[in-house]
């Protein structure tokens, strides 16, 4: 399972998520277990924030080697699955990528969810939130500015969630196409009519073909969708 994890600068929140899912599996043994992190306005090329990497070396995992990426498409494509710091990166990330809110979640969505229902696999999880209802306080906030014991606290939080999360899941299963395109369809072009060599030179042109948006767990984001993402506000 390959585990995308996704804040806004990418040197706070998602590089300790990161760096933790690293860690648990090389103490697992878990070589099929990857993960990798992104920020939606990433300070790209940067370290980690000293505090944050204290905070990593302090829950038993590596800070060294990290610098900050942007998120890009291709990121979400290739992960099983996408856990955002809060709903609102969350959501960005599915609008990034349309028909992706089968795999995407905020961190302690995805675990209540396991938590709660019994899930074991991102398909069974996007399944049991369709039933699950509201869940109160789903964000992480970023701790970047304040003091290191609001760093301890975030990585606390992470902690608490991802460990749990993936002490649960099958880490084997893999996102599988088929299953992901029947949970979230991706809408099908209406077909190019045939032209009819009859017709008149000046017959009306076919109107343009209509499609129909991805489902999303949040009324707003197919709206969001149809804007620009680059003029979508996300803060800090």
């Amino acid at each position: 399972m390959h585990v995308l994890f996704v804040c806004s600068g990418n040197v706070c929140r998602s590089p300790i998520a990161e760096r933790l899912t690293r860690a648990y599996a090389v103490d697992r043994g878990i070589s099929h277990l990857t993960a990798e992190s992104a920020g939606v306005r990433a300070l790209v090329g940067f370290p980690i924030e000293p505090i944050a990497a204290r905070v990593v070396e302090g829950l038993g995992a590596s800070a060294e080697g990290f610098t900050a990426r942007r998120l890009r498409p291709e990121m979400i494509k290739r992960a099983d699955l996408v856990l955002a710091m809060t709903e609102q990166l969350r959501d960005r990330s599915m609008e990034l990528v349309l028909g992706t809110s089968h795999c995407t979640f905020t961190l302690r969505e995805a675990h209540r969810i396991a938590r709660d229902t019994g899930a074991r696999t991102v398909a069974e999880l996007a399944v049991a939130r369709r039933d699950y209802g509201p869940i109160e306080n789903l964000n992480i906030s970023d701790p970047v500015g304040l003091s290191e014991a609001a760093f301890t606290q975030v990585g606390d939080q992470i902690a608490a969630s991802l460990m749990s999360l993936l002490d649960v899941l099958d880490l084997e299963a893999v996102t599988n196409p088929e299953a992901d395109e029947a949970l979230c369809p991706e809408p099908e072009p209406e077909p190019v009519p045939t032209p009819d060599r009859a017709a008149a030179p000046t017959a009306a042109p076919t109107a343009a073909p209509t499609f129909m948006l991805p489902l999303s767990p949040r009324p707003l984001v197919a709206a969001r969708a149809a804007s620009s993402i680059l003029d979508y506000p996300v803060t800090w």
